[in-house]
């Protein structure tokens, strides 16, 4: 975390004293790896002009350049030839893993684990810092409701509780406790915000949110993510209120710098002030300065705007000389924070980079956090967990051996083809099976620029995998969605089981309905089919390196599935957006007639609740008490006892409801959880504490008030299943 903020402000302010307009604004510029590093120097263009600024001190940092070698060598030229040797910060999207990956951030947000998912950030950040890079673009804590969203992968969820919470435990796994060390990373909270609000679920589309929504649902990961101390904030490609959020002087200014009094400083997402001229907010890149400037975007990322302009807007008064002193002093701080003026080429050790690459305890990491990241969604007749001596075990679908989707999308310094496949992982435990791939998911290239092509028309592995399944007693199914199928620039207007693989799934039912479903997917999936007639499903996001011996482990009970839901599972795209937390409307419903908000088509209800996951186990819950006696700690506490054969986790989940409020509140809100383990037959009371953090809201004057009134409460296993109470504030 950063430290007080007034240590480097001597430092910072005498260098601030030596600085030209134009380096001043050069620190407000970055710039993405342009050329082969190792080779020669650009000698013409664009990259000549570029690899001048560099020479001239007018960079504040680069992105996209990764390993010792190419961070010294650009260090070196920026320290040593440079007027004044400002050493550059290095950003890279380290978002689930640098080259040990870790499960998809919503996979990792299945976990509910705090603790672990700080230490898969951690693992993350010292991977990265060894290959010279001292800052990342994460994590994303954009709330997010639509499953059409690519980019829900790279998030946390629907539920600004839950998404607070895991973006504060990736923050200081990042971060760690002192930023000056060498395995420590600036963190990023991305994107201010409201980016997982994109209409229809289509990228980079309108946002439109009401005052209530931002203050009450997007703004509170970005206040919990400050309170540890975050060093930098991104903002987003949407527009809030009609003003794109780059040029958005409330957000960035009065709200996150003003209010919440953020002392890191701000950095734009790619080229997003340069599309403020596609927006229709900016007549040119002049204008796209001035704006972003003006509004608190401190840095540039590679829209050239502050490069080409901003020194003229200063001499011009368009943008006052405060206003980029005080972007500068903010970038410095974090500089000086990182230690780069103590030593800049503290991220620039060859030995750490063999060593700490791929480490042990790294894959030892990536693997309890692939487990824990496992949901079990279906087990009817507890067909899971499988006998390792089972006879006649068949596997199926093309991603049973793929190594190189369960990496996911936002991978990008990982090996390709790197991944334990699923029948590795079977194969590692030394239990006997047969495969057949029935048919491919994608054709095609396979890269993270590109649109995947999916196979919409090849069966023809279909006979084989039929004739497989007919002759076997339990059929696994590996089906899903690619890797690249989502993430950013990739929405999907069906969320059903892409190409051929519905059908290869009926296809084998017709012939053996004793099936185990894995989904491996970024989003959720919208199966009432399987839901329907296939008894046990296992949603296996796409897990990362380890990914082929966590779910054997999970298949075959070495391993006790304990994830829950991030994310609300539709029954059908329709429904979208959908989640749980929603309002009750004037007509709630059911009714005799048809004048209520439903669907005459389909179920109001989800396939899957928010927070839904079931065991190898059962929980039992009982015994439930609400003591409001303290008005300002108001206890709640539950009984929670594994009644099964085996020891497994349990997460135990509070929801309330402000029944009568001054304005409309949520049906239900997660307020608390615990995660816990229970041995067959252990008890274990589950106490939570409602303050006014947990029972407050902010009203339409913006002030955060808790009104009197009747509360609801629900503590269970799911938003959708638990025991329910009330009690009053007077």
């Amino acid at each position: 975390m950063l430290t007080p903020s007034n240590k480097y402000d001597a430092q910072i302010e005498a260098l601030l004293s030596k600085m030209t307009v134009a380096e001043k604004v050069g620190q407000m510029n970055q710039y993405n790896g342009f050329w082969d590093i190792t080779g020669p120097t650009p000698e013409q263009g664009d990259s000549k002009r570029k690899y001048e600024y560099l020479r001239q001190g007018l960079v504040g940092s680069m992105l996209n350049v990764k390993g010792v070698e190419d961070v010294r060598k650009i260090q070196e030229l920026v320290v040593n030839e440079s007027r004044l040797g400002i050493p550059l910060i290095f950003g890279f999207d380290v978002i689930h893993g640098q080259k040990t990956i870790t499960p998809i951030p919503l996979g990792e947000s299945a976990s509910w684990d705090l603790a672990a998912l700080e230490q898969s950030a951690r693992v993350a950040a010292v991977e990265a810092a060894a290959l010279g890079i001292n800052w990342t673009f994460a994590p994303m804590i954009d709330i997010s409701r639509d499953a059409r969203w690519g980019r829900v992968m790279e998030g946390a969820g629907e539920d600004p509780f839950l998404v607070s919470k895991i973006g504060a435990a990736r923050v200081r796994g990042f971060q760690g406790d002192d930023l000056s060390q060498w395995d420590t990373i600036a963190a990023t909270a991305k994107h201010l915000v409201g980016y997982g609000f994109a209409e229809a679920g289509r990228d980079y589309n309108t946002v439109d949110v009401g005052t209530s929504t931002l203050y009450n649902v997007l703004f509170p990961p970005f206040q919990a993510a400050i309170a540890e101390k975050v060093c930098t904030v991104m903002n987003s490609f949407n527009v809030v209120n009609g003003i794109p959020a780059t040029g958005n002087h409330f957000l960035q200014r009065d709200i996150l710098k003003g209010t919440w009094n953020f002392e890191g400083f701000v950095i734009s997402d790619w080229g997003s002030g340069i599309e403020m001229i596609a927006h229709g907010f900016a007549r040119d890149l002049e204008h796209v300065a001035e704006i972003a400037a003006n509004a608190g975007s401190d840095m540039d990322m590679e829209s050239d705007a502050y490069a080409s302009h901003l020194e003229g807007l200063v001499e011009s008064g368009k943008v006052k000389m405060e206003v980029v002193d005080d972007a500068v002093r903010r970038i410095l701080r974090v500089k000086f924070e990182l230690g780069l003026f103590d030593d800049p080429y503290r991220y620039c050790d060859a030995e750490r980079e063999k060593t700490y690459i791929l480490h042990p305890d790294h894959l030892a990491t990536a693997l309890d956090m692939a487990k824990k990241s496992i949901v079990l969604l279906k087990n009817d007749g507890q067909l899971l967990p499988l006998k390792k001596d089972q006879s006649k075990i068949a596997v199926i679908g093309a991603l049973a051996d793929d190594k190189n989707s369960p990496l996911g999308s936002w991978r990008l310094g990982a090996d390709d083809h790197s991944a334990i496949s699923v029948l590795e992982g079977i194969e590692a435990l030394s239990v006997p099976f047969t495969y057949a791939k029935g048919a491919d998911v994608s054709i095609g290239p396979e890269t993270f620029i590109e649109e995947i092509q999916i196979n919409e028309t090849d069966k023809s592995g279909f006979a084989e995998a039929i004739a497989l399944a007919e002759s076997s007693e339990v059929v696994i199914m590996v089906l899903g969605e690619h890797g690249y199928q989502s993430g950013e620039g990739r929405s999907r207007a069906n969320l059903d089981l892409p190409g051929v693989q519905q059908e290869l799934l009926e296809a084998v039912y017709a012939v053996n309905p004793n099936i185990v479903l894995v989904l491996m997917n970024g989003r959720p999936l919208a199966l009432p089919w399987a839901d329907d007639h296939i008894p046990a499903i296992l949603e296996c996001w796409h897990l990362g390196s380890q990914s082929g011996h966590a779910i054997a482990a999970t298949l075959f009970g070495d391993h006790n599935p304990s994830g829950k839901l991030p994310m609300t599972f539709p029954r059908h795209v329709g429904q979208c957006p959908l989640y749980y937390n929603h309002f009750r409307t004037g007509r709630p419903g059911p009714l005799d007639l048809v004048f209520w908000s439903h669907y005459i088509d389909e179920s109001n209800a989800p396939l899957y609740a928010f927070g839904h996951g079931l065991s190898y186990t059962h929980f039992d819950y009982s015994d439930l008490v609400i003591d409001a006696s303290d008005q300002k700690a108001v206890k709640v506490q539950v009984k929670v006892t594994n009644t099964g054969a085996v020891g497994g986790e349990e997460v135990c989940q509070l929801y309330i409801h402000d029944k009568v409020a001054s304005i409309v509140r949520p049906v239900k809100e997660l307020k608390g959880f615990e995660k816990f383990y229970l041995a067959p037959g252990e008890a274990k009371v589950v106490e939570f504490t409602l303050t006014e953090a947990e029972l407050g809201f902010y009203n339409n004057a913006y002030e955060y008030v808790v009104e009197p009134g009747e509360f609801g409460v629900m503590v269970g296993t799911s938003s959708d299943v638990g025991l329910t109470g009330t009690f009053e504030l007077k």
